[in-house]
């Protein structure tokens, strides 16, 4: 039987993408088939579809590193048709055929099964971006992060990781601080639960002294470069630093004193290798203690859903900055 699918190929050394009808022989090996219903956008996403970012290791992939659906068939007795499942990060959508389909087939060990309480879509609403978020928590806390120690500033505040990570740590009663280049998103950010919203262009990036004033006791970072040095050098001593993101640099011009003077950890949030173990637990989190409140779609303007007929107009959008929040794609609809 034959299913949609939105397939990203290579053409004449350009990257070219477009819904295309496949059948199940052209899926990848794995144990476990999946009626795909909902997918997500993710910043990867676009860069993979539109060939902005070399983001596919090989051609052709379906591209949606993110999926949630049912179980149709499985070879591995962890699983069984009819189970509710979610997958995301691994070599899905970028070396493995994604979640941009109708149908997905993948190795057992990349399958997770869908927390009670957590619907497939609300899954999406999360998908590696809410994820990521709730695996910064979880190691900030293991680190030793508590809300008594001090505020809590978010960079990238209004994209995905970003917005979930303020509804995640108000909701467990941390103060928290919105860092964003949108002044225009004030109001968003202050629903989600930040406590104050810090303007990006208030700060002198080109003066980044080796230890500033002592003003956070966490960070989640999704920037990189002069924002996540300026991060470091005004941690509290002990506090946790998650860097989980690059939009703004991949490169980092700092010292070692607030790490070896003040004692503060710098914490790399690795969604993709996560293990299972842990990846299972986070999800846990994410169904229970860590549920944001706006989590569904309409709920409010952090989560939107669209039909998989409008996900290719969608991309642009995180190229050039414009999103907000996450989108999940109705694989369905």
């Amino acid at each position: 039987m034959s299913f949609k699918a939105y397939l990203i190929n290579q053409e004449e050394g350009k990257v070219v993408s477009r819904f295309v009808d496949m059948d199940e022989s052209q899926l990848d090996p794995g144990e476990v088939t999946v009626a795909v219903t909902h997918s997500s956008i993710n910043y990867k996403d676009a860069l993979a579809a539109t060939g902005a970012g070399r983001i596919i290791r090989r051609f052709p992939c379906i591209g949606g590193i993110d999926l949630a659906g049912r179980v149709t068939a499985s070879a591995d007795p962890r699983f069984k048709a009819g189970d509710e499942v979610l997958a995301t990060s691994y070599d899905i959508g970028v070396a493995h055929h994604g979640g941009y389909a109708e149908t997905a087939r993948l190795p057992a060990d990349w399958v997770v099964k869908l927390p009670p309480g957590l619907s497939r879509c609300d899954a999406m609403a999360f998908g590696t971006a809410g994820f990521t978020a709730g695996l910064a928590v979880v190691r900030m806390e293991h680190d030793g992060l508590t809300p008594d120690k001090g505020p809590v500033i978010v960079s990238g505040a209004t994209g995905g990781v970003g917005s979930i990570a303020i509804e995640i740590l108000a909701k467990r009663g941390y103060h928290v601080v919105a860092l964003t280049g949108k002044e225009a998103e004030t109001g968003y950010l202050l629903g989600l639960g930040a406590r104050e919203v810090m303007l990006r262009q208030s700060l002198d990036l080109a003066k980044i002294k080796p230890l500033g004033k002592e003003t956070w006791a966490g960070a989640v970072d999704n920037l990189g470069g002069d924002v996540l040095a300026w991060m470091a050098s005004t941690m509290k001593v002990g506090g946790a630093l998650a860097s989980i993101g690059l939009a703004a640099s991949h490169s980092l011009n700092t010292t070692v004193m607030p790490f070896i003077l003040r004692g503060v950890s710098l914490l790399g949030i690795d969604s993709v290798n996560c293990p299972m173990v842990q990846r299972a637990a986070v999800w846990q989190h994410l169904a229970t203690d860590m549920r944001p409140a706006h989590l569904a779609p309409g709920s409010s303007s952090m989560v939107r859903e669209i039909a998989f007929g409008d996900l290719p107009a969608a991309f642009d959008d995180y190229l050039q900055g414009r999103v907000k929040g996450r989108v999940v794609v109705n694989i369905a609809a």
